[in-house]
């Protein structure tokens, strides 16, 4: 027989997370159940797109995947995760996209947050905005050589999203590449 788990309990609840005990954890959660959604955007002559921006928690520019909360505007709460992903990367990098494939859903940090990521992959890109970010984001966009993404990176030495690594394993599975 089983022993039931102990009771959670919520130790601070701020607009977008919360942070939680049960048992001897501590972890964060989103207030919102919704997934958030990252983007593996790949242009039409195969370069994929990364952003750049400043991540306060961590206190350095990162390189990221464009992505971005679900639902999280009012009256957006049932937004479809694909409508959510077609916004971040419109926003982010000023693409859009034809053809959308949702390709897996993954934990950002399983053992810190119940944060819930689902990828998608977008295709036949068409830059129609100037991209950036909004008015809280000062976001640089990337576009690097699919089969040059992991070198770059390498030679770059930029803090990285790792999100990123499973972009990249993600594109060049799909068009054939092995690792």
């Amino acid at each position: 027989m089983s022993e039931m788990p102990p009771p959670q309990h919520t130790l601070f609840t701020g607009k977008f997370i919360s942070v939680a005990a049960q048992g001897h954890w501590e972890y964060a959660t989103r207030n919102s159940a919704r997934p958030a959604v990252a983007v593996v955007a790949i242009t039409n002559n195969d370069r994929i797109v990364f952003v750049e921006q400043h991540r306060i928690p961590v206190g350095v520019n990162t390189l990221e995947l464009p992505a971005g909360l679900s639902g999280d505007a009012p009256g957006a709460e049932n937004e479809p995760l694909v409508e959510a992903a077609k916004r971040e990367l419109l926003e982010e990098t000023g693409y859009s996209a034809e053809r959308w494939t949702e390709l897996v859903l993954g934990y950002s940090s399983p053992g810190l947050t119940d944060e819930c990521i689902v990828i998608f992959l977008a295709e036949d890109l068409a830059k129609v905005a100037p991209g950036g970010g909004d008015e809280h984001e000062n976001i640089t966009v990337h576009e690097i050589p699919l089969h040059e993404a992991i070198d770059w990176l390498l030679e770059h030495r930029l803090p990285i999203d790792f999100k990123i690594l499973a972009g990249i394993a993600l594109a060049q599975h799909r068009r054939g590449v092995k690792p």
